[in-house]
């Protein structure tokens, strides 16, 4: 389950994909560690005592959440190719085992606008696809890409104001243009890719 966002969407210019460590686990959280889970055989701990059956099932919830953890953030990664901000940061729980297992992690992903409209519609599009890229998305996922989505529209309302614009200013030089010369000239209107020119 991944729980709430780290970095304020609306201030920092990247955004986190956080996993929250396992309500269940709470303690023992630890920034940094590896995963060095041993399959088969009896387990020990680090006085190479066994562990009870309490302590492995404990174990193998952790490996299959430090699993779940890895594959979800991959997702992010994979998705948010080029938007990446470097790698996958990850929370660590020691397990009864002594070895560190991973309850949480985040991708940052680069979510500011760009100069141009569609270059911010592209990359909202990117960040929604990256945001919602793991099979279970998280409500900070869900999150992030309601987020992308308000910035595109707000990208395509800008888009289409300067094509008003555009058009606007085209017709007041053609307008210019017909006043001075006293001529009409041909214009061409393009339909489905095919310019034509029809002289009036």
């Amino acid at each position: 389950m991944i729980g709430s966002l780290q970095t304020n969407l609306f201030t920092d210019s990247a955004i986190g994909y956080a996993r929250s460590a396992d309500p269940r686990q709470p303690n023992e959280l630890e920034s940094s560690g590896t995963v060095a889970g041993k399959e088969g055989g009896d387990q020990f701990v680090g006085n190479r005592q066994p562990l009870s059956e309490e302590d492995k099932q404990q174990v193998q919830q952790l490996k299959q959440r430090d699993s779940e953890v890895r594959a979800h953030e991959r997702a992010h990664m994979a998705a948010g190719a080029g938007l990446v901000q470097g790698g996958a940061g990850f929370t660590f729980q020691r397990g009864p085992d002594g070895r560190m297992y991973a309850v949480g992690g985040e991708v940052k992903v680069d979510t500011s606008a760009e100069s141009d409209p569609d270059q911010t519609i592209r990359k909202m599009q990117q960040v929604k696809q990256a945001a919602l890229a793991p099979a279970e998305p998280s409500g900070a996922d869900q999150s992030v890409a309601a987020r992308a989505s308000q910035v595109e529209a707000q990208a395509r309302q800008e888009k289409s104001k300067l094509e008003q614009a555009d058009t606007e200013a085209e017709m007041a030089d053609g307008r210019k243009g017909r006043q001075s010369s006293g001529v009409r000239r041909p214009y061409s209107a393009e339909v489905v890719g095919q310019s034509l020119n029809i002289t009036v």
